[in-house]
């Protein structure tokens, strides 16, 4: 655990009253795999128009599913940010032929630049700082570029537990958006607990970071499906939340939905209106359906709702 947690872990945070709920979700965004996608008859049915869609690229999907789907989102009103992967990409020449696609095939501009999860990289690329400095989102104009954060930490680049290296790569990357003028912002991995992603915010702040925090949730899902992702994904001491309520028969045969953690941070944020922490990022673990209307449920799915940010 990173030891600005620490003095976070021992408050209490207050949930959130209805109205701070649902501004804190207005302007939320979802994630989809191209396969999942496939299932959806329609998209407009799920989501507001003007919601912002991330594709994620898992290894072994084609760039071909890949840019059909961002193609085929773009095409019914969603933003769409696909996840582009520093290791799996053989090369600076192959980003380019992945930008180009996105740009020329189904108008994309965004994206959000991963390292990747791939054992061994493909080729030299390995970190979305090693895209950034190809030149290649300059060259297409991509306006937006979201990056990583992992609020418990990330011991593949900071193995010592500490967050330094960490801190300085989101200071070199808000850097290069300054100097570029692309838009940024950090898309964290989920967790469990809104304390230590309070904690981590402030602590990135403290750094001199001013980049919005679009903080990753976890949708309803089975109990027993969470555990399996939140171990798969390296999800940090907030597993324990899911732990605890493992513990208790009477909750274990329900389904989880993120509400204490969404209505805590929804809470903070209004009390603290210039956090970093900006926007709901779900990861419909659950089904994209389920996690469309838990939101919507709560206020996040207004006709009228302010464009993504």
């Amino acid at each position: 655990m990173l030891k600005f947690f620490d003095r976070r872990q021992e408050e209490n945070v207050a949930p959130a009253p209805a109205a701070d709920l649902a501004s804190f979700l207005e302007g939320f965004s979802i994630e989809v795999m191209p396969r999942t996608a496939a299932k959806v008859e329609n998209f407009r049915d799920l989501l507001p128009s003007g919601t912002r869609v991330y594709i994620a690229h898992i290894e072994g999907t084609p760039i071909d599913d890949m840019v059909a789907t961002a193609k085929r989102l773009s095409g019914d009103g969603f933003e769409v940010m696909p996840h582009i992967p520093a290791r799996l990409i053989r090369d600076a020449a192959e980003l380019e032929t992945w930008v180009g696609r996105y740009r020329e095939e189904a108008g994309v501009d965004q994206a959000l630049l991963l390292a990747g999860g791939a054992a061994q990289p493909a080729g030299d690329l390995t970190s979305s700082i090693d895209m950034m400095e190809t030149g290649v989102f300059e060259r297409h104009a991509f306006r937006r570029l979201h990056v990583a954060g992992h609020p418990e930490g990330n011991r593949d680049i900071d193995p010592d537990g500490s967050s330094t290296r960490t801190d300085e790569a989101l200071a070199w990357k808000q850097a290069w958006a300054e100097r570029t003028g692309c838009a940024m912002a950090i898309t964290t991995q989920f967790a469990f607990d809104a304390k230590p992603i309070i904690g981590w915010a402030e602590h990135l702040a403290g750094q001199g970071i001013r980049l919005p925090i679009h903080v990753g949730v976890a949708g309803p899902a089975k109990l027993q499906t969470l555990i399996k992702y939140a171990m798969a994904c390296g999800v940090g001491p907030s597993i324990k939340v899911l732990q605890r309520r493992a513990l208790d028969m009477r909750k274990l045969l329900m389904p989880y939905e993120p509400d204490e953690v969404v209505a805590a941070l929804a809470a903070y944020k209004s009390e603290h209106p210039q956090s970093l922490i900006d926007k709901v990022h779900l990861f419909p673990l659950g089904g994209i359906k389920a996690s469309a209307e838990w939101a919507a449920e709560r206020g996040g799915a207004r006709e009228e709702r302010v464009a993504a940010e």
